[in-house]
């Protein structure tokens, strides 16, 4: 069971560790908390039938200030059965950690500690907010798009800058479908329907159900559905409004495949452009990659960059443009620019492992900030903060900031700066 191997094996201490050793720099400008939530399961009964992203959520942090790392933790999530695992945001001053398929977020203190299992987008029918919730910068709210297991139909919540339940909006389905992210733009809501869904309480791929894609004015009403080729949609990048479109960029693999073992997929990213009578796809990067992220200063508007990795989850090669496929990276994180139809490759060692990137802006320009992530450091067994400059993305590391642990490979987080 490689999800419980290499780089995915969990960790079994909660480490607090002051004062990290540094290699280069931490910018001065960066003030506040790099924060990323994944699976850590311990005392797995089974491993054969285990399911990644199945097990206790565990929280990991940098606080970085005055161009130092103040500190590192990682935190359970604690809280009763299947703890939140999949995502960690910032809300009305509140920190969240979120989950998949109904379980309700936790709160966590500003030293990752759980405070408890909250109500952050809670509804009448039962729903909280998902995992995969999205500010938008110029409202101030959080749009949430949930499902629940054995219930065939999926929310759209709406919860504006202070926390507060505003509006939702029911979309019926005729089986619970696997929505395990969606797009915001100004003015709309798009939502996947992909042959991945349940089976009573058995995710799986049906390939009797169409591949649709649902587009819903954000104030609430109608979906207007439209079919594509059958394709899983993995993440989203970011989506704007242009006229009459909605443009995506998404992250998506064609199936069918088992959603117990997700790395068996090769993500590409794509661009989406749906008119009100039809979705034309156009492939923008066929080479293998997933967890793709854009300034969020940019998210719901036009972007012209985006940012994705290569990472072992996958384990495919990923060749850089112009490069043998014997020099391909293994892990790698790549900055695209969709303007020019171009991209940057910063590669990491053959046995390194890389994860999800995300932009911490430093000024108004879009490409004018940092990205950071948690890399494997396999000559310490432990894991590094690696901080890239997004405008020299190909150049070495302004910092690597040295944790006393190794970070497993996970899901999604955040920077959250100081305010």
């Amino acid at each position: 069971m490689k999800y419980l191997e290499g780089p995915f094996a969990p960790v079994t201490e909660e480490i607090t560790a002051h004062d990290l050793a540094v290699t280069g720099r931490v910018p001065a400008e960066l003030d506040g908390r790099y924060l990323r939530n994944g699976p850590n399961p311990l005392g797995v009964e089974d491993p054969a039938v285990h399911l990644w992203g199945m097990g206790q959520g565990m929280v990991h942090g940098v606080r970085l200030r005055d161009g130092r790392a103040e500190w590192y933790r990682n935190r359970f999530v604690r809280t009763p059965g299947y703890a939140p695992m999949v995502h960690v945001v910032e809300h009305a001053r509140r920190t969240f950690a979120l989950a998949e398929g109904g379980l309700p977020p936790a709160e966590l203190d500003a030293e990752l500690n759980t405070v408890g299992v909250c109500a952050l987008g809670a509804t009448a029918e039962g729903f909280t907010a998902g995992a995969h919730s999205k500010h938008d910068p110029l409202t101030g709210e959080l749009h949430s798009l949930s499902y629940l297991p054995g219930h065939e139909f999926v929310q759209h919540i709406v919860i504006d800058a202070g926390g507060t339940v505003v509006r939702t909006t029911t979309v019926p389905l005729t089986r619970t479908p696997f929505m395990h992210d969606f797009a915001l733009t100004g003015n709309h809501i798009v939502l996947w329907d992909t042959p991945i869904g349940f089976d009573g309480f058995e995710c799986r791929w049906l390939p009797e159900h169409p591949t649709r894609v649902g587009v819903m004015p954000r104030t609430g009403g109608d979906v207007r559905w439209l079919d594509v080729d059958p394709v899983h949609v993995s993440h989203t990048l970011n989506a704007y409004d242009d006229g009459d479109a909605v443009v995506v960029d998404v992250v998506t693999a064609a199936g069918p495949f088992d959603p117990a073992d997700p790395g068996a997929i090769r993500p590409a990213l794509d661009r989406w452009t749906i008119t009100p009578d039809a979705v034309h796809q156009r492939r923008l990067d066929d080479r293998p990659q997933d967890f793709p992220r854009v300034n969020d200063s940019r998210a719901t508007r036009p972007h012209r960059y985006g940012y994705s990795s290569a990472t072992a989850l996958y384990g495919i090669p990923f060749t850089p443009e112009g490069t043998p496929s014997d020099d391909a990276f293994t892990n790698a994180l790549v900055k695209h620019d969709l303007d020019r139809g171009t991209s940057e490759v910063h590669g990491f060692g053959r046995h390194e492992a890389v994860g999800e990137a995300v932009f911490a802006a430093t000024g108004q320009g879009e490409d004018d900030g940092y990205l950071l992530t948690y890399v494997h450091n396999p000559e310490r067994d432990a894991s590094d903060l690696v901080i890239l400059s997004a405008q020299d993305f190909t150049g070495e590391p302004v910092a690597r900031v040295h944790l006393p642990a190794r970070v497993p490979l996970g899901l999604h987080g955040n920077w959250l700066p100081e305010r």
